[in-house]
Formats: structure tokens, C-alpha cells, sequence
């Protein structure tokens, strides 16, 4: 009988990087698997990245789309998950962001997945505005 592995987790270079935020993963977060739901993955995804679109404008900011995510390892009850930020690019109304997210388990860092945001400055009826940036 075949034995399925998981693959190996693979290492991410965020030495010397803060994270934008960073959590720790409850019992409600999980699946009947006793791994943490994609999607509670997924929301700290978009929080970060509007953590670093916060550094560049106080605008209102809609996420406008999120690239193709694959995750990678899985994330465990109890364990640190960061979420690395980089601003990719600035246009005249949207702010593309890159997030890293990490997990700790035990003394090693796993990468976990990573996502390419897209987020749209948007004015009091809603409508893109031009970034004003600070």
C-alpha cells in the first residue's frame, strides 16, 4: 500500500522582516481535521496587506483582488502564524501588495503560503479616486 506524504514545507526568507501582523491560532479557527480553515488564513491575508496599505495612504481602501493562492503547509492549533508585508506597486488609484505568511513550529519557520492583493482608494459614494499618498 502507497503511503502518502506531505511535502516538505519550504523555507522563506523574511530574516530581518517585521511582520504586518501576527497571530496565534485558536480551536475555533479549525477544521474537523484539526488543521485551521483556508479561509481564516485567508482574512489575516487581506488584513495584513491593508496594514501596509495603511502605511502609504489613510484613503478608504476596498480589496479589489486577491492572485492565486496555494497553501502550501498546513497551520496547527497553537502556533504563530506572521504575515509579512511588501508594497509591489502604486498606481494611480489601486496599491498592489505581496503577503508572506510564516508559521513557527516548534524552532522553525514554515511558509505557509503566499498572495499578491490588489486594493482600490475609494472616495464617500464608493467610486476609485486618485492615491493620495503621505
Amino acid at each position: 500500500m502507497h503511503e502518502e506524504r506531505e511535502p516538505e514545507p519550504r523555507q522563506l526568507s523574511t530574516s530581518g522582516r517585521d511582520p504586518a501582523i501576527r497571530v496565534v491560532l485558536q480551536p475555533k479557527d479549525t477544521n474537523n481535521q484539526g488543521t485551521v480553515f483556508g479561509g481564516i488564513i485567508l482574512s489575516y491575508i487581506d488584513l495584513a496587506g491593508a496594514v501596509e496599505v495603511t502605511k502609504l495612504t489613510r484613503q478608504r481602501i476596498v480589496t479589489a483582488g486577491i492572485k492565486e493562492v496555494n497553501f502550501l503547509a498546513p497551520v496547527y492549533i497553537g502556533e504563530v502564524v506572521s504575515f509579512y508585508t511588501k508594497t509591489l506597486r502604486v498606481g494611480r488609484t489601486s496599491i498592489t501588495v505581496k503577503v508572506d505568511v510564516e508559521s513557527t513550529r516548534g524552532h522553525e519557520a514554515v511558509h505557509v503560503t503566499s498572495a499578491e492583493l490588489t486594493f482600490v482608494c475609494i472616495d464617500e459614494q464608493g467610486q476609485p479616486t486618485s492615491i493620495v499618498t503621505y
